[in-house]
């Protein structure tokens, strides 16, 4: 099984993920979002649902995709000592922006 990180290099299957985030949504429906044909969007959305970041549901005569946002962790825990870096640098530049004269940079 790919990891989430090897599922996510593919721009668009993160496009698919981004639409799925909005709502559940058809297969021809994404299609028409994604501009693939049917089998190349077919192809994304397995791989997605062997991720287990997609599944499936029978509606009707047509295939509904809904986003799994469990498998997603992986990538927010690697992630998350990189916001902390960043959310530190910001909250230090809000402060020495806070500290400048309120005319700073305003003359020039």
């Amino acid at each position: 099984m790919a990891t989430a990180f090897a599922v996510l290099a593919e721009p668009h299957r993160r496009r698919i993920l981004d639409l799925l985030l909005e709502r559940p949504r058809a297969v021809g429906e994404l299609v028409e979002e994604l501009g693939l044909t049917q089998p190349g969007t077919s192809k994304h959305l397995k791989v997605l649902r062997e991720a287990g970041l997609v599944r499936m549901r029978p509606d009707a005569q047509r295939r509904v995709y809904e986003l799994r946002p469990e498998p997603l962790t992986e990538v927010l825990e690697w992630l998350e000592p990189y916001r902390r870096m960043w959310a530190g640098r910001l909250d230090a530049l809000e402060r020495h922006l806070g500290a400048l004269p309120d005319d700073a940079g305003l003359h020039g």
